[in-house]
Protein backbone atom coordinates (compact mmCIF):
# COMPACT_ATOMS: atom_id res chain seq x y z
CA UNK A 1 0.00 0.00 0.00
CA UNK A 2 1.36 3.40 -0.94
CA UNK A 3 0.79 6.44 1.22
CA UNK A 4 0.21 9.98 0.06
CA UNK A 5 1.42 12.49 2.63
CA UNK A 6 -0.52 15.45 1.29
CA UNK A 7 -2.48 17.29 3.95
CA UNK A 8 -5.91 18.81 3.43
CA UNK A 9 -5.68 22.16 1.74
CA UNK A 10 -7.82 24.94 0.42
CA UNK A 11 -5.43 25.57 -2.47
CA UNK A 12 -7.43 26.34 -5.55
CA UNK A 13 -7.15 24.81 -9.00
CA UNK A 14 -7.89 26.25 -12.41
CA UNK A 15 -11.00 24.12 -12.32
CA UNK A 16 -12.41 23.58 -15.84
CA UNK A 17 -15.93 22.59 -14.77
CA UNK A 18 -17.79 19.30 -14.69
CA UNK A 19 -16.05 17.66 -17.67
CA UNK A 20 -12.27 17.54 -17.87
CA UNK A 21 -9.83 16.09 -20.35
CA UNK A 22 -6.98 13.66 -19.86
CA UNK A 23 -4.40 16.36 -20.60
CA UNK A 24 -5.67 18.57 -17.79
CA UNK A 25 -5.66 15.69 -15.32
CA UNK A 26 -2.16 14.59 -16.32
CA UNK A 27 -0.89 18.12 -15.71
CA UNK A 28 -2.45 18.28 -12.23
CA UNK A 29 -1.66 14.81 -10.85
CA UNK A 30 -0.39 15.08 -7.31
CA UNK A 31 -1.99 18.44 -6.56
CA UNK A 32 -2.74 18.39 -2.81
CA UNK A 33 -6.34 19.53 -3.25
CA UNK A 34 -7.13 16.95 -5.93
CA UNK A 35 -8.76 13.58 -5.30
CA UNK A 36 -9.42 11.01 -8.02
CA UNK A 37 -12.04 8.27 -7.79
CA UNK A 38 -12.00 5.11 -9.91
CA UNK A 39 -15.60 3.95 -10.40
CA UNK A 40 -15.14 1.13 -12.89
CA UNK A 41 -17.92 -1.45 -12.85
CA UNK A 42 -20.48 -3.29 -14.93
CA UNK A 43 -24.13 -4.06 -15.47
CA UNK A 44 -24.15 -7.47 -17.10
CA UNK A 45 -27.48 -8.47 -18.64
CA UNK A 46 -28.94 -11.76 -19.78
CA UNK A 47 -31.98 -12.09 -22.04
CA UNK A 48 -34.43 -14.71 -20.82
CA UNK A 49 -37.50 -16.27 -22.41
CA UNK A 50 -40.51 -14.12 -23.12
CA UNK A 51 -38.56 -10.89 -23.54
CA UNK A 52 -37.48 -10.80 -19.91
CA UNK A 53 -34.07 -9.45 -18.98
CA UNK A 54 -31.98 -10.16 -15.92
CA UNK A 55 -29.19 -7.89 -14.71
CA UNK A 56 -26.15 -8.41 -12.49
CA UNK A 57 -24.45 -5.43 -10.83
CA UNK A 58 -20.68 -5.77 -10.51
CA UNK A 59 -17.73 -3.71 -9.36
CA UNK A 60 -14.31 -4.00 -10.99
CA UNK A 61 -11.87 -3.84 -8.09
CA UNK A 62 -9.60 -6.36 -9.77
CA UNK A 63 -9.16 -4.02 -12.73
CA UNK A 64 -8.28 -1.17 -10.38
CA UNK A 65 -5.70 -3.38 -8.68
CA UNK A 66 -4.18 -4.25 -12.04
CA UNK A 67 -3.67 -0.58 -12.89
CA UNK A 68 -5.27 2.80 -12.33
CA UNK A 69 -4.58 6.51 -12.58
CA UNK A 70 -1.91 7.46 -10.01
CA UNK A 71 -3.46 8.70 -6.80
CA UNK A 72 -6.90 7.28 -7.54
CA UNK A 73 -8.92 5.52 -4.86
CA UNK A 74 -11.47 2.85 -5.75
CA UNK A 75 -15.19 3.06 -4.97
CA UNK A 76 -17.42 0.07 -5.72
CA UNK A 77 -20.75 1.42 -6.95
CA UNK A 78 -22.51 -1.82 -5.93
CA UNK A 79 -21.34 -1.78 -2.30
CA UNK A 80 -19.62 1.37 -1.11
CA UNK A 81 -22.19 4.09 -1.82
CA UNK A 82 -25.43 2.16 -1.39
CA UNK A 83 -27.94 1.75 1.41
CA UNK A 84 -27.88 -1.97 2.28
CA UNK A 85 -31.13 -1.62 4.22
CA UNK A 86 -33.11 -0.41 1.21
CA UNK A 87 -35.02 -3.24 -0.52
CA UNK A 88 -34.45 -1.59 -3.92
CA UNK A 89 -31.00 -2.42 -5.30
CA UNK A 90 -28.18 0.14 -5.39
CA UNK A 91 -30.00 3.00 -3.68
CA UNK A 92 -27.85 5.89 -2.52
CA UNK A 93 -26.19 5.57 0.89
CA UNK A 94 -27.47 7.57 3.83
CA UNK A 95 -25.76 10.93 4.45
CA UNK A 96 -23.96 9.50 7.47
CA UNK A 97 -22.60 6.48 5.60
CA UNK A 98 -21.67 8.52 2.54
CA UNK A 99 -19.85 11.13 4.62
CA UNK A 100 -17.98 8.41 6.54
CA UNK A 101 -16.69 6.94 3.28
CA UNK A 102 -15.63 10.32 1.92
CA UNK A 103 -13.86 11.14 5.20
CA UNK A 104 -12.02 7.83 5.04
CA UNK A 105 -10.94 8.45 1.44
CA UNK A 106 -9.61 11.91 2.27
CA UNK A 107 -12.34 13.73 0.35
CA UNK A 108 -13.39 16.81 2.25
CA UNK A 109 -15.49 19.87 1.69
CA UNK A 110 -12.61 21.69 -0.01
CA UNK A 111 -11.47 18.82 -2.23
CA UNK A 112 -11.58 18.91 -6.00
CA UNK A 113 -12.78 15.51 -7.22
CA UNK A 114 -12.29 13.86 -10.61
CA UNK A 115 -14.25 10.67 -11.23
CA UNK A 116 -13.68 8.14 -13.97
CA UNK A 117 -14.91 4.73 -15.06
CA UNK A 118 -14.03 2.88 -18.23
CA UNK A 119 -15.23 5.67 -20.52
CA UNK A 120 -16.49 8.41 -18.19
CA UNK A 121 -20.11 7.34 -18.46
CA UNK A 122 -22.78 6.16 -16.04
CA UNK A 123 -20.70 5.02 -13.09
CA UNK A 124 -18.64 8.20 -13.12
CA UNK A 125 -21.76 10.34 -13.40
CA UNK A 126 -23.36 8.31 -10.61
CA UNK A 127 -20.62 9.51 -8.25
CA UNK A 128 -20.81 13.03 -9.71
CA UNK A 129 -24.53 13.02 -8.93
CA UNK A 130 -24.07 11.51 -5.46
CA UNK A 131 -21.48 14.09 -4.48
CA UNK A 132 -23.67 16.86 -5.87
CA UNK A 133 -26.71 15.51 -4.05
CA UNK A 134 -24.80 15.76 -0.79
CA UNK A 135 -23.68 19.28 -1.52
CA UNK A 136 -20.17 18.89 -2.87
CA UNK A 137 -19.54 21.39 -5.65
CA UNK A 138 -16.21 20.77 -7.35
CA UNK A 139 -16.71 17.37 -8.97
CA UNK A 140 -15.85 16.53 -12.56
CA UNK A 141 -16.03 13.51 -14.86
CA UNK A 142 -12.95 12.48 -16.84
CA UNK A 143 -13.92 12.56 -20.52
CA UNK A 144 -13.19 9.19 -22.10
CA UNK A 145 -12.28 7.71 -18.73
CA UNK A 146 -9.76 4.96 -18.19
CA UNK A 147 -9.97 3.75 -21.78
CA UNK A 148 -8.81 7.08 -23.17
CA UNK A 149 -6.22 7.60 -20.44
CA UNK A 150 -4.58 4.21 -20.98
CA UNK A 151 -4.84 4.39 -24.80
CA UNK A 152 -2.84 7.62 -24.67
CA UNK A 153 -0.07 5.90 -22.75
CA UNK A 154 -0.44 8.11 -19.69
CA UNK A 155 1.03 7.03 -16.33
CA UNK A 156 -0.62 4.28 -14.33
CA UNK A 157 -0.09 2.79 -10.90
CA UNK A 158 -0.87 -0.36 -8.94
CA UNK A 159 -0.31 1.26 -5.56
CA UNK A 160 -3.27 1.99 -3.32
CA UNK A 161 -2.97 5.53 -1.93
CA UNK A 162 -4.08 6.60 1.49
CA UNK A 163 -4.87 10.16 2.45
CA UNK A 164 -5.32 11.92 5.78
CA UNK A 165 -8.88 11.76 7.01
CA UNK A 166 -10.95 14.68 5.81
CA UNK A 167 -14.21 16.33 6.83
CA UNK A 168 -17.07 15.89 4.40
CA UNK A 169 -20.26 17.67 5.44
CA UNK A 170 -23.39 16.30 3.75
CA UNK A 171 -25.97 18.95 2.98
CA UNK A 172 -28.66 19.69 0.44
CA UNK A 173 -26.98 20.14 -2.93
CA UNK A 174 -27.62 21.08 -6.52
CA UNK A 175 -28.61 17.55 -7.55
CA UNK A 176 -32.06 16.31 -6.55
CA UNK A 177 -33.68 12.97 -5.80
CA UNK A 178 -37.34 11.95 -5.96
CA UNK A 179 -39.45 9.08 -4.68
CA UNK A 180 -41.86 6.82 -6.55
CA UNK A 181 -44.81 8.70 -5.06
CA UNK A 182 -43.46 12.02 -6.28
CA UNK A 183 -42.90 10.60 -9.77
CA UNK A 184 -46.42 9.17 -9.79
CA UNK A 185 -47.82 12.60 -8.94
CA UNK A 186 -45.75 14.21 -11.71
CA UNK A 187 -46.97 11.56 -14.14
CA UNK A 188 -50.61 12.11 -13.25
CA UNK A 189 -50.42 15.90 -13.18
CA UNK A 190 -48.10 16.30 -16.16
CA UNK A 191 -46.26 19.07 -14.33
CA UNK A 192 -42.74 17.75 -14.95
CA UNK A 193 -40.73 16.31 -17.81
CA UNK A 194 -39.98 12.67 -17.03
CA UNK A 195 -37.02 11.33 -19.01
CA UNK A 196 -36.41 7.62 -19.56
CA UNK A 197 -32.67 7.02 -20.11
CA UNK A 198 -32.96 3.34 -21.08
CA UNK A 199 -32.91 1.90 -24.59
CA UNK A 200 -36.00 1.88 -26.79
CA UNK A 201 -36.71 -1.84 -26.33
CA UNK A 202 -37.02 -1.40 -22.60
CA UNK A 203 -38.99 1.82 -22.96
CA UNK A 204 -41.59 0.18 -25.21
CA UNK A 205 -41.76 -3.01 -23.16
CA UNK A 206 -40.32 -5.25 -25.87
CA UNK A 207 -37.72 -6.18 -23.23
CA UNK A 208 -38.79 -6.17 -19.60
CA UNK A 209 -36.48 -6.01 -16.62
CA UNK A 210 -38.87 -6.50 -13.75
CA UNK A 211 -42.37 -7.88 -13.28
CA UNK A 212 -43.77 -5.53 -15.91
CA UNK A 213 -42.28 -3.83 -18.93
CA UNK A 214 -42.86 -0.46 -20.51
CA UNK A 215 -42.29 3.03 -19.17
CA UNK A 216 -43.71 5.54 -16.75
CA UNK A 217 -46.77 7.14 -18.39
CA UNK A 218 -45.84 10.45 -19.99
CA UNK A 219 -42.09 9.79 -20.01
CA UNK A 220 -40.05 10.82 -23.03
CA UNK A 221 -37.15 8.71 -24.27
CA UNK A 222 -33.54 9.92 -24.26
CA UNK A 223 -31.38 6.77 -24.50
CA UNK A 224 -28.20 7.57 -22.65
CA UNK A 225 -26.07 5.83 -25.30
CA UNK A 226 -26.73 8.67 -27.74
CA UNK A 227 -24.99 11.18 -25.47
CA UNK A 228 -21.56 9.78 -26.39
CA UNK A 229 -19.36 9.63 -29.46
CA UNK A 230 -18.38 6.26 -30.99
CA UNK A 231 -15.05 6.48 -29.14
CA UNK A 232 -16.78 6.90 -25.77
CA UNK A 233 -16.18 10.59 -25.14
CA UNK A 234 -19.02 12.99 -24.44
CA UNK A 235 -20.63 14.76 -27.36
CA UNK A 236 -20.24 18.52 -27.50
CA UNK A 237 -22.62 20.78 -25.62
CA UNK A 238 -24.09 21.84 -28.95
CA UNK A 239 -24.81 18.22 -29.88
CA UNK A 240 -26.27 17.51 -26.45
CA UNK A 241 -28.51 20.57 -26.76
CA UNK A 242 -29.78 19.29 -30.10
CA UNK A 243 -30.50 15.84 -28.65
CA UNK A 244 -32.50 17.33 -25.80
CA UNK A 245 -34.37 19.65 -28.15
CA UNK A 246 -35.32 16.79 -30.48
CA UNK A 247 -36.60 14.82 -27.49
CA UNK A 248 -38.91 17.71 -26.61
CA UNK A 249 -37.27 19.26 -23.58
CA UNK A 250 -37.15 22.71 -25.19
CA UNK A 251 -40.92 22.71 -25.55
CA UNK A 252 -41.35 22.99 -21.77
CA UNK A 253 -38.35 25.01 -20.57
CA UNK A 254 -39.86 25.94 -17.22
CA UNK A 255 -40.93 22.49 -16.10
CA UNK A 256 -38.74 20.49 -13.70
CA UNK A 257 -36.98 17.42 -15.07
CA UNK A 258 -36.93 13.95 -13.55
CA UNK A 259 -34.74 11.22 -15.04
CA UNK A 260 -34.86 7.48 -14.47
CA UNK A 261 -33.46 4.24 -15.88
CA UNK A 262 -33.36 0.79 -14.30
CA UNK A 263 -31.35 1.55 -11.19
CA UNK A 264 -30.84 5.30 -11.00
CA UNK A 265 -27.37 5.06 -12.54
CA UNK A 266 -27.69 5.56 -16.31
CA UNK A 267 -30.19 8.32 -15.51
CA UNK A 268 -27.34 10.36 -14.09
CA UNK A 269 -25.78 10.65 -17.56
CA UNK A 270 -28.89 12.52 -18.71
CA UNK A 271 -28.74 14.68 -15.59
CA UNK A 272 -25.06 15.37 -16.22
CA UNK A 273 -25.76 16.42 -19.82
CA UNK A 274 -28.65 18.65 -18.75
CA UNK A 275 -26.57 20.21 -15.99
CA UNK A 276 -23.92 21.10 -18.55
CA UNK A 277 -26.65 22.86 -20.49
CA UNK A 278 -27.75 24.82 -17.43
CA UNK A 279 -30.83 22.79 -16.65
CA UNK A 280 -30.43 20.69 -13.50
CA UNK A 281 -32.84 17.85 -12.83
CA UNK A 282 -33.65 15.22 -10.25
CA UNK A 283 -32.94 11.50 -10.18
CA UNK A 284 -35.64 8.91 -9.53
CA UNK A 285 -33.18 6.65 -7.76
CA UNK A 286 -35.55 3.69 -7.46
CA UNK A 287 -36.18 3.78 -11.22
CA UNK A 288 -37.53 0.69 -12.96
CA UNK A 289 -36.08 -1.65 -10.32
CA UNK A 290 -38.75 -0.23 -8.04
CA UNK A 291 -41.43 0.96 -10.45
CA UNK A 292 -41.49 -2.12 -12.67
CA UNK A 293 -41.88 -4.46 -9.71
CA UNK A 294 -44.71 -2.60 -8.00
CA UNK A 295 -48.12 -3.71 -9.34
CA UNK A 296 -49.68 -0.55 -7.93
CA UNK A 297 -47.64 1.69 -10.24
CA UNK A 298 -48.81 2.13 -13.85
CA UNK A 299 -46.70 1.20 -16.87
CA UNK A 300 -47.35 2.14 -20.48
CA UNK A 301 -46.41 -0.17 -23.34
CA UNK A 302 -45.21 1.02 -26.74
CA UNK A 303 -44.61 4.65 -27.65
CA UNK A 304 -46.26 7.68 -26.11
CA UNK A 305 -49.37 8.83 -28.03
Amino acid sequence: MSTTNATPTTDTLDWPGTLIGTEWLAEHLGHPALRIIDMRGYVKTMLLEGGKQEAQYLGAREEYDAGHIPGAVYVDWTQDIINPDDPVPAQLATPEAFAALMNQLGIGDDSYVVVYDHKGMQFATRMWWALGYYGHGNTAVLDGGWNKWSAEGRPTSTGVPTYPAATFTPQAGRQGRVTAQEVLEHSELGDAIIVDARDREQYTGAIARGAQGGHIPGAILVPNAQLFTPTGTWKSDEELRQIMAEAGLDEQPDRPVVAYCNGGVAATTVLFALDRLGRPGRNYDGSWNEWGNDPNLPARQGEEP
